[in-house]
């Protein structure tokens, strides 16, 4: 009974451990095992070479230096990378294309829709970096004119946060800014063009000069002139109210009136839009006029004194334009026809051309108590009515010397 007894005592004390038998069991950090560590982590599993190192995963990039992107995909032969999260490309890129400093240094311009891409690509215009949403969106461009394009896919999150679009298409472009000499313009477009020229005067607001582009482009329009005070043609906003005309005809911008001549033919009438009601043939100058030239024509006459005082005010005589009704005859052989904008109106020098020219003002009749049209309503309705001349004219000419008349 006491060896049974001796004998448990032994294996108790060997069972529990003592204060010096207690080890500290130490727990190493999970490893991730990356795919080219596979092999390495299949030969420790089976216990073959457990020897052999393994290769740790590489100390992740700095946070200060960009991740790479995603790997690199492709469609129909076309490479493109996928953004990946956090990725800034596409904010930057935004911001400096809408601003105009930007756009003047770079030379850069931002496109954005299915609609305005193509017809870009369609006139020539180099596209440079193409961010798109998803596959679809980009099967909806003309795949083989972007086979030298940086294309990446970007959430379209990130597109509608950076869109201007209450609904955006899933894709911007940006393009090279298109020089007129060396596009291409439809043939369509070619073929049913009248010598029928449009000046900008002044026009600020991006909305109305983009709607004026899209008529003179409707209209037929052989060429745009825009003098300087006129907001950017290439403004996003104007590009997308103009519904592609800028890449429909010519438009020439930035230029001063000492230029405008050259862009038109000798024998060009220039008329100017008025504003007014019409009836009287001279303008009142107002009261606050300041540099010539770069106030509003706001009023229908004026009146001449032989007061030496208000010589002295105004030491220039002022153009002697006559007024006409939009409907009468007014469009023969080549017509130009000014456009002011609504808060400076015409300015001096457009006068000017059109009495050098013997041109005319027009008016459109309105109902009594409205003093006057948007400026790309009115310039809508005076280009169709032009048009509307000139292809009369043309008419009764072939009528004239058809083979009834014995003229060859």
């Amino acid at each position: 009974m006491a060896a049974l007894r001796n004998s448990v005592r032994r294996w108790g004390a060997a069972l529990i451990p003592g204060p010096r038998q207690l080890r500290v069991w130490r727990r190493r950090p999970v490893e991730v095992l990356y795919p080219q560590n596979e092999e390495a982590a299949a030969a420790g599993r089976a216990g073959e070479d457990r020897s052999r190192p393994v290769t740790r995963n590489p100390d992740p990039a700095p946070r200060d230096q960009p991740r790479p992107p995603f790997g690199p995909s492709s469609l129909d032969g076309l490479s493109y990378e996928k953004a990946f999260p956090g990725d800034k490309r596409l904010a930057k890129v935004v911001i400096l294309a809408k601003s105009k400093k930007f756009r003047e240094q770079h030379g850069k311009i931002l496109v954005e829709g299915r609609r305005l891409i193509t017809d870009a690509l369609g006139a020539g215009a180099l596209l440079q970096t193409l961010f798109f949403s998803s596959v679809e969106s980009l099967r909806e461009l003309p795949l083989e004119k972007l086979k030298h394009v940086k294309l990446i896919k970007v959430k379209f999150e990130e597109i509608k946060m950076w869109s201007d679009l209450v609904t955006p298409q899933g894709a911007i472009g940006i393009f090279v800014r298109p020089d007129r000499s060396k596009m291409k313009y439809p043939a369509v477009q070619q073929e049913h063009t009248i010598p029928l020229f449009l000046i900008g005067d002044n026009i600020r607001d991006p909305g109305n000069l983009g709607t004026i582009l899209r008529s003179a482009a409707a209209a037929g329009c052989s060429k745009v002139l825009l003098t300087k005070g006129c907001v950017d043609v290439w403004e996003p906003k104007v590009l997308r109210a103009g519904m592609g005309a800028h890449f429909r005809i010519p438009v020439i911008s930035n230029l001063e009136w000492g230029v405008i001549p050259n862009y038109l033919s000798g024998s060009t009438q220039v008329h100017v839009a008025d504003s007014s009601q019409g009836g009287a043939d001279r303008y009142v100058p107002p009261p606050d006029l300041g540099a010539v030239g770069n106030r509003s024509w706001g009023q229908t006459e004026y009146q001449e004194s032989d007061s030496e005082d208000e010589e002295s005010v105004f030491p220039l005589s002022l153009p002697k334009v006559g007024a006409r009704c939009y409907s009468q005859h007014w469009a023969r052989e080549v017509t130009a026809i000014v456009i002011g904008g609504e808060t400076y109106g015409l300015s001096l020098e457009a006068l000017s051309l059109a009495e050098q020219t013997g041109g005319q003002r027009l008016y459109i009749p309105m109902v009594p108590g409205m003093d006057s049209l948007n400026s790309a309503m009115a310039a809508s309705v005076l280009l169709f009515e032009g048009r509307r001349q000139l292809l009369a004219q043309v008419t009764a000419t072939k009528q004239d010397h058809g083979p009834s008349s014995g003229v060859v």
